[in-house]
């Protein structure tokens, strides 16, 4: 019992001693600009009291450090203290207690709401109260970082150009699948083959529109121009197409790190171009560099010498191409099929009514249908293949993989 009582005394005299005031508080937030008119990075921003906005018992007027606030990486601060006036001060990161970059005096903060207070080293005041060469450094830092800034633009404009350009490459290489969409199962041919002709010129058209414009706004760029001239192929403005490689290279030649991409396709380029205007040695020259700028798409760009040549009617030069497409990479069945396409032109017929083809050839159609036994021209090959004289296979499979 004794026990209880204590405690009950010892409640009873808690509840007498005189309540303490708690100060009413409010938030504050701002943001920090440096000199040059960015955002400043880091640092403190100290509240300093100068008056309280209420008084009464334990609650008086005092002029006091209530502690810092950190600015993070955007150059944005934010906290909550007691209501009233105070100096804001902001230091950089490191700076002594003792010295401040920059002040602002009389900033209120009232109770329950949020207070906004810029630091804005960036005012004409504060600029002219620099020392004379701290401001020149200045107008230097400012005039450099406006022209990173409008680098940086172009730089964006021309990511989102060359996004765009890649996305019309591939809707211009499908342009005869989307002409069939849009017009239809019982579309003639002529109607298919003009609509795919006008999906291809728009998309090629607008990349030209695109490529001149940005080759304008930075004319170092090597990639710029190899796309450039990759529209103009396909606007067939083989001139225009021939002096834009020709930069493109020539770019390349000085660059502190070349890409081997970029040669490729651009000596790929003047490949295909002097292969559809007639000019054989120049084309295969050019394909030859390419293979040699860029070895491991070496097969790639030979195929497609292969292949313009059998679009342009040229057989001894596809087959030539296709025979060396072959050797940068055995393991493609389209080239073994420009090759046989291509020597059989000089395939006789003999007194049976069999083709007797040249040599090579059946070997190299033999090896398409070992590669692709249901591909695209499988078909095809077997015909020819079994009106020859040669013997051939008459079951076809395909290579197993080999092991690692």
């Amino acid at each position: 019992m004794r026990r209880t009582i204590s405690l009950w005394l010892g409640l009873l005299a808690f509840a007498l001693l005189p309540a303490l005031a708690q100060a009413p508080t409010g938030k504050i937030h701002g943001h920090v600009t440096n000199p040059t008119g960015a955002s400043q990075n880091g640092g403190t921003v100290t509240l300093v009291l100068i008056e309280r906005a209420a008084s009464g018992p334990g609650l008086k007027a005092t002029t006091s450090d209530k502690g810092a606030l950190t600015v993070d990486q955007n150059g944005d601060f934010a906290g909550e203290t007691e209501a009233g006036v105070y100096k804001l001060v902001y230091r950089t990161p490191g700076m002594p207690e003792d010295k401040e970059a920059d002040h602002v005096d009389s900033v209120t903060i009232k109770a329950g709401q949020d207070t906004l207070q810029n630091v804005d080293m960036s005012r004409k005041e504060y600029i002219d109260a620099m020392p004379a060469d701290q401001r020149k450094q200045l107008e230097e830092l400012r005039k450099h970082n406006a022209e990173a800034l409008k680098a940086n633009e172009i730089i964006k404009t021309l990511n989102s150009d060359l996004k765009t350009v890649v996305q019309d490459f591939k809707d211009a290489d499908s342009a005869k699948a989307t002409a069939a969409q849009i017009l239809g199962a019982t579309a003639s041919k002529a109607d298919l083959e003009a609509k795919e002709a006008e999906i291809k010129s728009a998309k090629y058209s607008e990349i030209e529109t695109m490529m001149l414009r940005d080759t304008a706004a930075k004319p170092d760029a090597s990639v710029l121009w190899a796309q450039l001239g990759q529209a103009q192929i396909g606007l067939k403005k083989y001139d225009e197409a021939e002096a834009t490689y020709k930069k493109t290279l020539e770019l390349e030649s000085t660059a502190k790190k070349p890409n081997p991409q970029t040669q490729g396709a651009a000596n790929a380029g003047l490949g295909e171009i002097y292969a559809r205007t007639g000019k054989v040695p120049e084309a295969e020259a050019a394909y030859d560099a390419a293979a040699k700028a860029n070895p491991p798409q070496a097969g790639f760009y030979l195929k497609n010498e292969a292949v313009i040549f059998f679009q342009t009617g040229n057989a001894d030069a596809q087959a030539a191409a296709a025979d060396a497409a072959i050797k940068a990479d055995p393991s493609q069945p389209l080239a073994y099929y420009l090759k046989g396409q291509g020597l059989i032109a000089k395939a006789t017929v003999d007194a049976s009514g069999k083709y007797v083809l040249p040599e090579g050839c059946a070997e190299a159609y033999q090896k398409y249908l070992d590669l692709a036994p249901n591909g695209p021209y499988a078909g095809e090959v077997k015909a020819i293949l079994a009106q020859s004289t040669q013997t051939v296979s008459t079951t076809y499979k395909a290579d197993k993989p080999k092991k690692k």
